[in-house]
């Protein structure tokens, strides 16, 4: 709606019956593809938040967007992997390749966090360098997730916790998707997000464990696993269809461009811009916001109870 308010304009919210759900938009920053269609997204969709790569060659032009779209909530996408790092590379040897940039291979850089002390190291300077970045920008911290779901590593995790919380970070993505969903709209690739499922429930279960003394909110449900980079029009219609829990965040990769396959694309921003999913999120009475905002609801429960059972 150019000119006007944006659709996604957030506002104070109580605890109801009505579900709470967070539209987000990773990769902020990467590029100008993504950005663009973020704006987009926020300006003229449903998009409530933002994940921001602080590394990325559009960060400037990003945080300048966040700062002139302030009811856009952002958080911290922190890269380990993947990505290009905070620091120099000479500071972080057993991190990065010859490239001066993450790995691709999540199992062997995984592993080698986790047994390797002077790659444990490295990460901590790492991470914390993300945070500081982020907190230069002058930007709220919304919430932390992470570029992979590295966020989740529990090496990472045991890391990240105490920055998060030393950085003010309200929330923390949780992925935990409903795969019968996923397979009865989809079975393409099931063997693949059979595997997921099992990966990331264990991952949730030691997540939800290191949380406690933590006072982050999670949501009941997070969608986007078993079909990121596609995020259509009709699977985002089932999933609200669906909505059956007190609180939600389904996140999307948008991008005005195809960048890579299952990565940011034009299609996930034509589903946040699509009528049908605005009129179905008006229809079903669904509270959109922010994890800030679900920190604020009144009544709103403590990460330790908001977990389906």
């Amino acid at each position: 709606m150019p000119g006007g308010e944006p659709f996604c304009r957030r506002r104070p919210v109580s605890a109801s019956a009505q579900p709470f759900l967070i539209l987000t938009a990773d990769d902020l920053g990467r590029c100008h593809a993504v950005n663009e269609a973020i704006r987009r997204a926020y300006c003229e969709g449903v998009l409530t938040s933002a994940s921001l790569m602080v590394t990325g060659e559009g960060s400037a032009e990003a945080v300048a967007l966040a700062s002139e779209h302030p009811g856009l909530a952002v958080g911290l996408h922190l890269v380990v992997l993947a990505g290009r790092p905070a620091l120099p590379p000479e500071e972080i040897p057993h991190l990065v390749g010859p490239d001066g940039l993450f790995p691709q291979d999540a199992f062997s850089f995984g592993l080698r966090c986790f047994l390797s002390r002077v790659a444990q190291a490295e990460l901590a300077a790492e991470i914390e360098a993300q945070f500081r970045l982020y907190a230069e920008t002058g930007l709220p911290l919304d919430h932390v997730d992470g570029h992979c779901h590295m966020h989740l590593h529990p090496t990472v995790l045991r890391i990240l916790l105490p920055l998060a919380q030393r950085y003010g970070a309200r929330g923390l993505r949780l992925p935990r998707d409903r795969l019968g969903l996923a397979l009865a709209y989809d079975r393409r690739h099931a063997t693949t997000h059979i595997v997921w499922a099992i990966v990331f429930s264990l991952l949730a279960r030691h997540t939800l464990r290191t949380l406690r003394g933590y006072r982050f909110v999670v949501t009941s449900r997070v969608h986007g696993l078993f079909h990121t980079g596609r995020m259509t029009e009709g699977y985002v219609l089932r999933l609200l269809e669906r909505l059956d829990v007190p609180s939600a965040e389904i996140y999307f990769h948008p991008a005005t461009d195809l960048l890579e396959p299952l990565g940011p694309n034009p299609g996930d921003l034509a589903t946040l811009l699509s009528p049908r999913v605005r009129h179905a999120i008006e229809q079903r009475g669904i509270v959109r916001g922010s994890y800030t905002d679900l920190a604020e609801r009144k009544g709103a429960p403590c990460f330790s109870s908001c977990w389906p059972r």
